[in-house]
């Protein structure tokens, strides 16, 4: 990062930051805020009061022009209004420049989970048994019996399991209690029956690797994609993949929007509304059950109960 005034309060509001924020999101924040830095440094614009709504018009425009996605861009928006924010106050900035730009429209895309029986198949598929089995067999069922996040995963401790739940720290560092299904259960009890094989004897983490410390996120990606390969699954699989999968199954057998946003972690029940994806045919089957004029009548006058050509 460029050794400019305006990098020196990037540093100040990352180490706030860091107090509050995951080592993800503080990475990703520091990647964004250093586009930033260095688009004003070749824009001649090294100061803090040389941010305004024009240079973050310039900077969004500019990043936009080289081929950033409009996720990425709107990232890159919101990570700059907080930096903005925390300028406003320390008396830096007299106002947010942000707020005066609109930002970037994002695809609705939404998240393609699993079929629920390839899904169930590949999970019931047996594995070789040896340690990095049983755990990876662990992971994958908490991921999806659960619907956990990766960091929340990555950073789960032996004292945050308990009968039938975990507990674990979600975005903003906010806590909640989850419930773990059977499978995840059984599988989670094989894992911690071996996971002295592999644990370090102070390492309290849940989940270790091989050198016996706590698996790393990357570590955790590329365990799901080798299970995925070896058992036959024809689907690219990643932590954030059984998450979608165990919010849209769970939404298509209960129909609890508000509980799935619970058990999910999230904020808003917007954010939830993106697994409710429901084809024409559920959405056909549900209106016909529903409606109170969708279904045909039987009585008599209804040509409709008549087979074609035929008379009463």
């Amino acid at each position: 990062m460029a050794d400019t005034p305006l990098a020196t309060e990037v540093e100040a509001f990352l180490a706030e930051l860091s107090q509050t924020a995951s080592p993800a999101t503080l990475d990703a924040y520091r990647r964004d805020l250093t586009a930033l830095i260095e688009h004003q440094q070749s824009c001649g614009a090294p100061e803090v009061e040389h941010l305004d709504s024009r240079s973050v018009r310039h900077f969004l425009g500019a990043e936009r022009a080289r081929g950033l996605a409009p996720r990425s861009l709107q990232r890159r928006r919101a990570a700059l209004s907080r930096f903005s924010e925390f300028l406003v106050e320390q008396g830096r900035l007299n106002h947010n420049p942000v707020t005066l730009n609109r930002g970037p429209r994002t695809p609705k895309d939404l998240p393609r989970p699993l079929d629920v029986d390839q899904l169930a198949q590949f999970l019931d598929t047996p594995h070789d048994g040896s340690p990095l089995s049983v755990r990876d067999q662990a992971m994958l069922e908490l991921l999806y019996s659960s619907g956990l996040r990766l960091a929340e995963l990555a950073s789960l401790d032996l004292g945050d399991l308990q009968d039938q739940r975990v507990r674990v720290i979600g975005k903003g560092s906010k806590p909640r209690q989850v419930p773990v299904g059977q499978r995840a259960r059984d599988a989670l009890k094989a894992w911690l029956g071996i996971r002295s094989s592999l644990a370090a004897d102070s390492e309290n983490a849940l989940f270790v690797g091989q050198q016996g410390r706590r698996l790393g996120h990357r570590a955790i990606q590329q365990r799901l994609v080798t299970q995925a390969r070896r058992r036959g699954l024809p689907e690219h699989l990643h932590p954030h993949r059984l998450r979608h999968s165990f919010a849209s199954h769970l939404l298509e057998s209960s129909q609890d929007l508000r509980a799935v946003q619970e058990l999910l972690g999230h904020a808003n029940l917007s954010t939830t509304q993106v697994y409710t994806r429901l084809d024409w045919q559920q959405l056909a089957h549900s209106y016909d059950q529903a409606h109170p004029r969708a279904r045909r009548r039987t009585g008599r006058g209804d040509s409709s109960d008549n087979e074609p050509g035929k008379t009463p």
